[in-house]
């Protein structure tokens, strides 16, 4: 079930990737009921980050679904959220479209507040509940909604 999961944070891992798992994954992961298929990255907001991401994601057979590099959605990030709408930077696996890995390219945070997580035994960096809260809040949408609405819950 986790092996994306997985994968993916220990090629970050290896990359050494400053991220966070946040989205769905990262509200289940903090003890809420949440079913999701992708995996949604906060990255600490830094060229250098965001190259090492992509090649770590690329290393792991998913390609970008937009034909720009790294570089470019560090340069143009700015211009990307406000003129075309754009929140994440997706990639997918050609040949099995459930590997789906969104990195958030909203997240203004030069450090990445995290919570420590166990799954399968490995030590996964999540988005800090607070964080997760502040970046779900007022997004209008009614799956956001539900889960600040379940995180809040949680003691």
């Amino acid at each position: 079930m986790y092996m994306l999961l997985l994968d993916v944070v220990r090629a970050l891992r290896s990359a050494d990737v400053s991220f966070a798992i946040a989205g769905g994954y990262a509200v289940a992961l903090h003890g809420a009921v949440r079913g999701t298929v992708d995996i949604d990255l906060v990255l600490k907001l830094t060229e250098a980050n965001y190259v090492a991401a992509e090649a770590a994601l690329v290393g792991l057979g998913l390609a970008p679904r937009l034909p720009v590099s790294a570089r470019q959605v560090f340069q143009f990030r700015r211009e990307y959220i406000d003129n075309r709408n754009l929140i994440a930077w997706s990639f997918c696996d050609p040949h099995d479209p459930t590997r789906l890995v969104d990195i958030i390219i909203t997240y203004e945070g030069n450090r990445v507040p995290t919570k420590r997580v166990m799954v399968a035994g490995e030590s996964v960096p999540v988005l800090a509940k607070s964080a997760l809260i502040a970046m779900k809040e007022g997004t209008g949408r009614p799956q956001d909604e539900a889960d600040v609405d379940a995180l809040r819950r949680l003691s």
